[in-house]
């Protein structure tokens, strides 16, 4: 079992104490109600005390094996869970880099990327899904000064947060790119991206319910920050928050956790 949730945990000991004062309430109505012999009282004690520290410990196992928690944020259910983005939702979100590259060469795109695996997997053309997204009314909004210099795809990149409806999936762009082709953000620009994100969402989701990714997770590189998962997943929930975006039941936001990230998330004690 990995240990992500600290023994001492003070979340832990406050649903803790909440059952110790039941129990405290039952041990005093026994020990009122039934007459106990003085020479069983301590050992009656020590049992109580003994079934409180199991309790614990059994407390605290579960709490490092949760893989799944349910938040309420502003009135909008949110859930963050351990599965398959592409089995999730009705809308998902695909990260892409600014320019909206759609080659999967693992020269530009990596394949084995949730980018890579949705073009691989869920594009049959995709000379429209380009046609598509270089058309896009709203998205010609969000374009960036031409990348003239750019040798290999497109030259055009658009601002980060900006999002493409394709079907049934949000087309995000997420990442910067370098002259390597190698996605990078800054700390400022992950926070940004992120706003403006959920005020994308919020113009497209139509009251459906929407499953993202880890955000930041992967292989986009911080160059000003060393950011953990649980981190950028805290940032991700702080983001949805101050954004005011509301979701009413039954749609709700999923964040989908990639089980390869499941030792390193602490979900018993995410908070909204």
């Amino acid at each position: 079992m990995k240990i992500k949730v600290s023994f001492f945990s003070r979340i832990l000991w406050k649903r803790y104490l909440v059952l110790v004062s039941g129990v405290s309430v039952f041990a005093s109505l026994f020990f009122v109600a039934v007459n106990v012999p003085d020479n069983y009282k301590l050992w009656v004690l020590l049992g109580i005390a003994a079934a409180l520290l199991i309790s614990y410990v059994v407390l605290w196992i579960i709490a490092n094996k949760t893989t799944s928690k349910k938040l309420n944020i502003n009135g909008s259910p949110l859930e963050v869970k351990i599965g398959d983005i592409f089995k999730e939702g009705e809308l998902r979100a695909i990260n892409f880099n600014e320019y909206f590259d759609t080659v999967a060469d693992d020269k530009l795109i990596a394949k084995a990327s949730l980018n890579g695996k949705y073009l691989e997997n869920n594009v049959s053309d995709i000379a429209a899904l380009d046609k598509a997204i270089s058309e896009d009314a709203h998205l010609s909004e969000m374009k960036l000064d031409e990348n003239k210099s750019r040798k290999l795809g497109k030259k055009t990149p658009y601002k980060l947060g900006s999002i493409h409806l394709e079907n049934d999936y949000l087309l995000v762009a997420f990442s910067r790119f370098d002259k390597d082709n190698k996605a990078y953000l800054s700390m400022r620009d992950f926070i940004n991206c992120l706003m403006t994100f959920w005020e994308e969402v919020d113009r497209v989701y139509a009251s459906k319910s929407v499953a993202i990714p880890l955000m930041g997770a992967g292989i986009t590189r911080f160059k000003d920050a060393n950011v953990s998962e649980q981190e950028l997943l805290e940032l991700l929930i702080w983001s949805f928050k101050v954004s005011r975006v509301k979701f009413r039941h039954p749609a709700k936001v999923t964040i989908v956790i990639h089980e390869s990230m499941q030792d390193k998330i602490n979900f018993y004690e995410l908070k909204g």
